[in-house]
Formats: structure tokens, C-alpha cells, sequence
């Protein structure tokens, strides 16, 4: 294992250090441990507060979306694993302007149990609270089961989309509404190549042979739906991309945002390759792409591979994905 890290078991509270020491303009800390993170303008009177959460290890998710127009605060795990109840519940009180808060996160079991135990604490000091889940991997379960799908890149539209409605000053339910039909809205399908080596582990999570490839992996090394040879970058792209449409029911005159993500050691050459693809491909469909992003936007450490997300959008939307947004990590 090759890593610049120092202690494996100080290694995420040297980087949020390094977070709050480069950013003190943007973040500040909400608890004495710092694994809660805000705003630094937080809370925003007025205004819905919106919390995220989950492990490290997937920078920018989850918090490098923490800025205007996105996320309010986040609680910060281990790497791969869940934050505590508590952390949860100190990003929500620093976050709260009198307008309620907004648990938008991935759906995985350790966050999805202690955001509700956050939210049953919230309600005991009265902050009102509503959730929303995204579900955007497209090939962690079947359309009839869509619920039980795992959030991963999709997360930034989501986060896009809901810290917009937060920002022009729409109320709780608006913002839930609005962050729920964005998540209706997008499907994504990963590609891993290598591993990522945990760093108080030193070994990998999971095992693939040289010259393999593994179509819907997830962000922890979740098992996808078929490994096999690695293929060139179309085809690669079209299997992502013949997922993400069957499930959307694209068709000619629909109106989408694309990101193609990487996982953390995939060079931006092969994302621009795997887009090129993509766009071709919705292009010939009759899709317009009104949005596109290309780069690492929820990453695996130094996992290989990529991910392709697609969001449909209508109208409200399209404004909301449009609006100005800032954090250390996303600028639009």
C-alpha cells in the first residue's frame, strides 16, 4: 500500500483539518470532534437547512457539497462508514434558520438509521425534518425495487436541485418535493477497473483480475451485474449507457444533464472519451443535453473506473440545476 497518509487512524480528522484550515472562509465546524461541518454563513435565516451525511472516502461527496446553493452542512463517518446520530444532529442545529431541515443523503442502511434517530432528536427540540433518499444506481436493484437502489453520483443533482429551492427561499415541503423529483429523475451505472485499499485496512475491497472490468460497481466495491473482459471506452459506455436509457424511458425530445464521473484514479482523457460516447449516443436518440460535467465528483479513493448519470429534466428542474452554486469543490 502506497499512501501519503500519516496515522491511518487519524487520517480522516487530518483531512478535515486540512478542509477547515484551506476553506475558513466557506466551513466551519459544528462540534467539538469536527466530524460536523456547516455552512460558514450557517444557518441561513428563513431559509430550509439542508444535511447530508456519509463515509469518507468519496470526496467531493459528500462534503464538498457544503456551499450557496447546496448543501447547508454535513456529519462525517469513518471512511465507508456511517457518521453517528449525534453528528447527524449537531450539522441539523447548526444549520436550522426556523424553517426546518432537509436529510438528503445516500440510501444506505448505518445513514438511513441514524438520520432517523437525528430526526426523532430534531423533533424533541422542535426542528421540523423531512428526507429524502436517493436512489440513482441503476443496477443495484431492479426497476420494481427502484427504493432500494444505492445513492452514488447522482447525489450532486440531487444536492443541485434542492439547494437551489433552499436558496430562493421555497418552504421545507417544496424543497423535499423538488429534491424527490430529481432523484425520480436520474439513473446512474458505474464501471470499476481496480480497488480502492482502505487505509487502517491496507488491503483491497474487493479483487479484480488484470484485464477485467465489473458494469455496476459500487462506490464501497458493492458486486455489480456482470465482470468480464475490459472492452474499449464505447462499449464500456454504451453498456452504461443502454441501462441508464431502458430505465429512463428516453426518448427523442427529451431534455437532460449528463455527468460522467470519475472514481478517483481514472485520468480525465478516458472521461472525455466515455462523454464523447455518451453524447453521440443521445445525440442519434433525439436527447438534448442542456447540462454536462465531466470529472471526479463522488469517488472511491484511488478506485479505477467511471460512472455515467443522467438526469431528465423538466422545467423547474432546469432552473433549479441552472442557479448559481459555490462550495470548495463545485463552482457554478
Amino acid at each position: 500500500m502506497k499512501k501519503l497518509i500519516n496515522d491511518p487512524e487519524d487520517f480522516v480528522d487530518e483531512v478535515i483539518d486540512g478542509l477547515l484550515l484551506a476553506h475558513p472562509d466557506r466551513l466551519k465546524a459544528a462540534s467539538d470532534d469536527r466530524r460536523a461541518l456547516v455552512r460558514a454563513d450557517a444557518p441561513v435565516a428563513g431559509h430550509v437547512g439542508i444535511v447530508t451525511g456519509g463515509g469518507s472516502g468519496h470526496l467531493p461527496t459528500f462534503l464538498g457539497y457544503v456551499g450557496s446553493g447546496l448543501c447547508s452542512g454535513v456529519a462525517v463517518g469513518n471512511v465507508f462508514s456511517s457518521p453517528s446520530s449525534e453528528q447527524m444532529y449537531d450539522a441539523t442545529k447548526a444549520v436550522d434558520g426556523g424553517a426546518g431541515v432537509l436529510y438528503l443523503y445516500g440510501n444506505y442502511g448505518g445513514d438511513v438509521f441514524n438520520f432517523d434517530l437525528a430526526a426523532d432528536m430534531a423533533d424533541l427540540d422542535g426542528i421540523e425534518t423531512k428526507t429524502v433518499l436517493v436512489t440513482d444506481d441503476a443496477l443495484s436493484a431492479p426497476p420494481d425495487r427502484r427504493s432500494d437502489r444505492r445513492g452514488v453520483a447522482g447525489l450532486l443533482f440531487a444536492y443541485k436541485v434542492a439547494g437551489a429551492a433552499a436558496e430562493r427561499g421555497d418552504d421545507l415541503a417544496t424543497v423535499a418535493e423538488l429534491a424527490q423529483r430529481a432523484v425520480d429523475s436520474t439513473r446512474t451505472v458505474g464501471v470499476g477497473l481496480s480497488p480502492t485499499i482502505l487505509p487502517a485496512a491496507g488491503k483491497p475491497t474487493f479483487e479484480l483480475a488484470d484485464g477485467e472490468m465489473e458494469i455496476g460497481i459500487g462506490i464501497h466495491g458493492e458486486p455489480g451485474q456482470h465482470r468480464g473482459p475490459l472492452e474499449p471506452a464505447d462499449q464500456v459506455a454504451d453498456r452504461m449507457l443502454d441501462v441508464i436509457v431502458e430505465d429512463l424511458k428516453l426518448t427523442a425530445g427529451d431534455r437532460v444533464a449528463v455527468l460522467v464521473n470519475g472514481l478517483g484514479a481514472t485520468p480525465l482523457e478516458e472521461l472525455y472519451l466515455l462523454y464523447r460516447r455518451v453524447h453521440t449516443r443521445l445525440a442519434d436518440i433525439g436527447v438534448d443535453i442542456h447540462r454536462r460535467y465531466v470529472g471526479e465528483y463522488a469517488t472511491s479513493l484511488e478506485m479505477a473506473g467511471a460512472s455515467v448519470t443522467v438526469m431528465r429534466l423538466d422545467d423547474d428542474l432546469t432552473e433549479l440545476l441552472d442557479a448559481p452554486a459555490s462550495s470548495p469543490f463545485f463552482q457554478q
